[in-house]
């Protein structure tokens, strides 16, 4: 991506794991401000039944011991108010929105139309945050395919970060969280905490997913690596055949993961953002399970009980 001079710089800087600079009355409440205590649970919206009303799944979230859920992008006007009124009569907190055309319209594509419609997506995203009081948007902000490479893919989404979603998110407070996935892109932490840092906004930061980087990492690492750029996380299992390449999906605590090293990870850096669960959906009882192993993952123990 850089020649190699540069490239061993980047990685000093990066290593060093740097504060964000920004003025006090600039910047966003830093996740990582309270205490361990602090750290409060949230699922995905997916992970309730679709053939359910806002109210009823909200409500089931909340019976089940989430106090807030993340939303994925909502263009209608009247549902996402009625979103909104519902999560309220329920008691739940939206904390934070998943935007939904970052992979179907990558920023990092060469067509200004795919982008123009990408960022009208982050746009819309950014305004249910406001309407919901949710704090943050998780943003995919590239994808590396055989018509964008690496290089280009970094500085093409950069760019347009820079330019036309950091200041609308700063106008509306709400923090853009740039998340890790599978789109062959910020493939290590150091490079993950360098892409964050090079955008030099406190309005940008980054969403870790404890899953998505097992095939290629260790969580714990990234953890550490990142730091306070660290607002949101997601969680999600897995078992790995790495020799073969292949995974499967796994309740939280019947994976690969070491839940224990990754709490002691979140200690030391002192998260209090959300944790949100990613896995898979199902009724009640199997909600209040997953609760459960999600407060036993923030008391320090092994989250499932065999």
């Amino acid at each position: 991506m850089l020649d190699r001079r540069a490239f061993l710089r980047s990685i000093a800087a990066a290593a060093a794991v740097r504060p964000l600079a920004a003025s006090a009355t600039q910047a966003p409440p830093a996740a990582g401000a309270g205490g361990e205590s602090t750290i409060r649970k949230s699922t995905l919206i997916s992970m309730l039944p679709r053939d359910r009303s806002y109210a009823d799944r909200f409500a089931m979230a909340r019976d089940a011991g989430f106090g807030a859920v993340e939303m994925r992008t909502v263009s209608s006007a009247d549902e996402a108010a009625a979103i909104r009124d519902a999560a309220r009569a329920a008691g739940i907190r939206i904390h934070s929105v998943m935007n939904e055309d970052h992979w179907r319209l990558p920023l990092s594509s060469g067509d200004p139309d795919v982008v123009a419609r990408s960022v009208k997506g982050v746009e819309t995203s950014l305004r249910n945050a406001v309407l919901w009081g949710a704090d943050a948007v998780l943003l995919v902000p590239a994808v590396v395919d055989p018509a964008t490479s690496y290089k280009t893919a970094w500085t093409r989404s950069q760019q347009v970060i820079r330019e036309r979603i950091a200041p609308l998110a700063r106008e509306l407070k709400v923090t853009i969280a740039v998340e890790e996935v599978w789109n062959k892109f910020l493939l290590s932490p150091i490079e993950f905490a360098r892409y964050v840092d090079e955008l030099d906004s406190p309005w940008v930061k980054a969403y870790f997913d404890v899953g998505n980087v097992v095939f290629y990492g260790y969580p714990q690492d990234w953890i550490r690596t990142l730091g306070p750029r660290i607002v949101k996380i997601h969680l999600k299992d897995f078992n790995l055949d790495r020799q073969n390449g292949r995974f499967t999906w796994k309740n939280i605590g019947e994976g690969d993961i070491d839940w224990l090293e990754v709490r002691r990870a979140l200690t030391e850096i002192k998260y209090a953002g959300y944790v949100t669960t990613e896995i898979a959906g199902g009724d009640a009882s199997y909600l209040k399970d997953v609760a459960a192993r999600v407060d036993r993952f923030l008391a320090g123990e092994k989250p499932y009980v065999s």
